[in-house]
């Protein structure tokens, strides 16, 4: 499941978001972060005029970095609230709109690396058969 998560570093002591324009989505496996993305987009998740993807709660993490453990209690993770003195008027947002563009940008993105690691695999078997040709004319 797909989480908004902060930083230990970005709750205070009464388990609010301190910044929240730092919060992240995570997925977590066994306790710890499996994958994690960019920072929220402000206009879509601490936007007063858009109720339905507000960033209300989030699960605490040591650190963003995938393997990070995340905060939990015997009743499973724990979670830090955004106060509502946070949230601003950012105005109406085409929502599904935006999600259609994320999802394009992802499917770009992974085809460019698709594309880099081949070129980077075909570069690395270049390199070791000109090495095995130039220790077989020695």
């Amino acid at each position: 499941m797909i989480r908004h998560c902060v930083e230990e570093s970005n709750v205070d002591g009464d388990m609010s978001v301190i910044d929240p324009t730092k919060i992240r989505h995570v997925t977590v496996a066994g306790g710890r972060i499996a994958l994690i993305s960019g920072l929220i987009d402000p206009a879509s998740h601490l936007n007063l005029d858009l109720p339905d993807h507000r960033a209300t709660i989030c699960i605490i993490a040591e650190r963003f970095a995938v393997g990070a453990e995340v905060k939990m209690d015997s009743d499973g993770l724990v979670f830090a609230t955004v106060p509502r003195s946070l949230y601003g008027h950012y105005g109406h947002l085409d929502y599904t709109q935006r999600l259609v563009d994320m999802i394009n940008a992802v499917s770009t993105n992974q085809g460019k690396r698709k594309q880099a690691s081949k070129q980077e695999r075909e570069a690395t078997r270049s390199r070791k058969k000109a090495s095995i040709q130039r220790e077989n004319k020695k």
